[in-house]
């Protein structure tokens, strides 16, 4: 599928899937927000109601087929949200279709352990989450290392809340390369916690 789109469902966790959207509209990347419900919004794990740009079965019925590299489906974590993602077959079906054709996945916190585990292709990856769901990822044969992101090829994963910006940078330099992301670092002021 073409473009980059973040999937929100019920119990989403909010800094993971904003603060991407955040990091990556600052970098000019036109990312869509997509509830896999029926409603124009989504309700997060900390009850706040998010307006989305598309549902899911419009996504479903406009998708433009084909990937590369830049085309990212982004997968933000928290409970019950995680879960409802990662029990959506059609979502699954697309996000294994999207890899296959050349597509970027993304991962945060708990997503890479529930989502990501069921990609074909995981195995042999470098990948972080949040602590207690690296073991699914060790048993699909990934790598689990306790970073604040990482990017293996066309995989990304991030840590948790505390690291989403992390994890939208990685994703920006993906798209639009170091330098878009080492200016959307430097106007959101990083290095001065370096």
């Amino acid at each position: 599928m073409k473009g980059v789109y973040i999937f929100l469902a019920e119990g989403f966790e909010d800094v993971e899937a904003l603060a991407t959207a955040d990091v990556l509209r600052r970098g000019g990347v036109p990312v869509e927000l997509v509830s896999l419900g029926d409603e124009p919004f989504v309700v997060s794990s900390h009850r706040v109601a998010v307006g989305v740009d598309q549902t899911f079965d419009y996504f479903a019925l406009h998708l433009d087929r084909g990937a590369d590299e830049r085309d990212v489906m982004i997968f933000p974590g928290g409970m019950p949200g995680t879960r409802n993602l990662a029990g959506n077959g059609m979502l699954m079906d697309m996000m294994q279709e999207h890899y296959d054709e050349g597509g970027t996945v993304a991962a945060i916190c708990a997503a890479p352990g529930l989502v990501l585990s069921q990609l074909e292709g995981i195995a042999g990856k470098r990948v972080t989450c949040f602590d207690g769901f690296e073991g699914i990822l060790e048993e699909a044969g990934a790598k689990f290392e306790p970073r604040p992101a990482i990017t293996d090829g066309r995989v990304i994963t991030g840590r948790s809340a505390g690291h989403a910006i992390a994890f939208g940078l990685e994703i920006l330099k993906k798209i639009k390369g170091e330098e878009k992301a080492a200016e959307v670092r430097h106007a959101l002021m990083l290095e001065t916690l370096d």
